[in-house]
């Protein structure tokens, strides 16, 4: 089965600021990673902080280019939910699922169609025509996680949205992805929890230091 984003020998690394008593120096975030995204697969991406894991993702998405090594992508389309990511502050909830929406390929017209569905499933109140700067992550979770219901990308990249918000918001939104996974659609998504990621995912890697440390299907 041909792949639909393929990771071959990837490195990205980072520049740390030096000072008056240090030198400018490089972190490497991701060293020499190979890896494969398959169609209809659900990844589960394990590590601790810093494992290079939002990284990952964003290579993924298209967002940051590696320094090294190659990404390819047959021709799919590829969101990241992120609980910051397209968001600007200033913006309300309203305005920015329209920006993201429309960021993630829809017209706005389709996605303006769609404003009330995604208010209805965020359900954040009167927050949502309020500044997104004065929300909660909770509630930056909530927006993010509502927006990406209504775009149907090849590939769902997801970073640690699932671990925050109350105890319905965390059922109502594995609910959800438990049935894109079950639509055949492609998942990658990043999370503290081994049991959740066991729970959904296909396969589990786990980075250590920016490298593959272990690939297991579960």
């Amino acid at each position: 089965m041909e792949p639909v984003v393929s990771l071959v020998d990837v490195g990205v690394r980072y520049k740390r600021k030096g000072s008056i008593f240090r030198r400018s120096s490089y972190y490497q975030a991701l060293e020499s990673v190979n890896l494969e995204i398959f169609p209809g697969e659900t990844l589960g991406v394990l590590g601790r902080n810093g494992a290079g894991k939002s990284t990952l993702l964003r290579v993924l998405a298209g967002i940051l280019h590696p320094d090294q090594g190659e990404v390819i992508n047959n021709g799919h389309s590829v969101s990241l939910l992120a609980l910051q990511a397209g968001f600007d502050p200033v913006l309300n909830g309203h305005e920015n699922a329209i920006l993201s929406g429309m960021l993630q390929g829809l017209t706005r017209k389709e996605v303006t169609s769609r404003v009330d569905e995604i208010r209805e499933y965020a359900d954040i109140g009167e927050f949502f025509n309020e500044p997104v700067r004065t929300y909660s992550t909770g509630m930056r979770a909530r927006l993010g996680f509502a927006i990406a219901t209504i775009t149907r990308p090849d590939v769902l990249l997801i970073d640690e949205v699932l671990g925050v918000g109350d105890q319905e918001f965390r059922e109502k939104s594995e609910q959800t992805l438990t049935t894109r996974i079950k639509s055949g659609q492609s998942v990658v998504l990043v999370t503290h929890s081994q049991a959740q990621t066991r729970h959904l995912c296909d396969r589990l890697v786990e980075l250590e230091h920016g490298l593959v440390h272990a690939v297991e299907r579960v």
